[in-house]
């Protein structure tokens, strides 16, 4: 994961430590925001709980692959966005993660991945979260450079988040939770305007989105 990446990172991006400082501090003003948002509980089996607890999983792929843009990226404006998405979902999954606690529910629950997205759009529990990477292409990213690495990376990211903004869509379609619907329309709104630095990415490099 993220990990085997830290000491090349170092080396290669002398502003990583302050980026993971902004990450740290952005996890824990989640982790208050949430504490202050959160209302009463929602059982194990609400679309309150899955949204949160697999957006919270849909989010860290995100922040891996963010930073690893910034840290390998010889982009400036990649690097840089990178760094934005990476800071801006950790600290969302803090404050989903706050809400799970303050709800006495687990980060995972008995019921099955995507199930609560199951009654929108016909999408099927236990499938796999919209817009994922694979692993073999997080495994690509990884290891790719140049031109290569920014071009998979603005192309998997756009992916992404494509697919967050449609659990966005669904939570908001199904949720009458204010701070729940608040935090997705945070999210939509967040990831609708990085799509645009994202498609102006990949027609610079002169390539199209998966």
């Amino acid at each position: 994961m993220v990990h085997d990446d830290v000491p090349e990172m170092n080396r290669r991006s002398p502003h990583l430590v302050l980026v993971a400082l902004a990450i740290l501090l952005g996890a824990l003003a989640g982790g208050v925001g949430g504490w202050l948002l959160a209302q009463d509980g929602h059982d194990d089996a609400s679309v309150e709980a899955g949204f949160a607890r697999d957006m919270s999983s849909h989010h860290a792929q995100a922040v891996e692959m963010g930073m690893l843009a910034h840290g390998r990226s010889a982009d400036a404006e990649v690097r840089t966005l990178g760094g934005d998405i990476a800071l801006t979902q950790h600290g969302q999954i803090g404050i989903m993660q706050t809400w799970l606690r303050d709800w006495d529910l687990l980060p995972t629950g008995e019921q099955r991945p995507m199930a609560w997205m199951a009654s929108h759009e016909g999408h099927a529990a236990d499938g796999p979260m919209p817009g994922m990477a694979s692993q073999e292409e997080l495994a690509r990213l990884r290891t790719a450079t140049g031109r290569d690495f920014d071009v998979l990376f603005g192309q998997l990211m756009l992916r992404h988040h494509l697919g967050g903004i449609a659990m966005a869509d669904a939570a908001l379609a199904q949720s009458d939770d204010e701070d729940v619907r608040w935090l997705a329309e945070s999210m939509k709104s967040g990831q609708q305007s990085e799509l645009g630095a994202l498609t102006q990415l990949l027609d610079r490099k002169g390539a199209k989105p998966l």
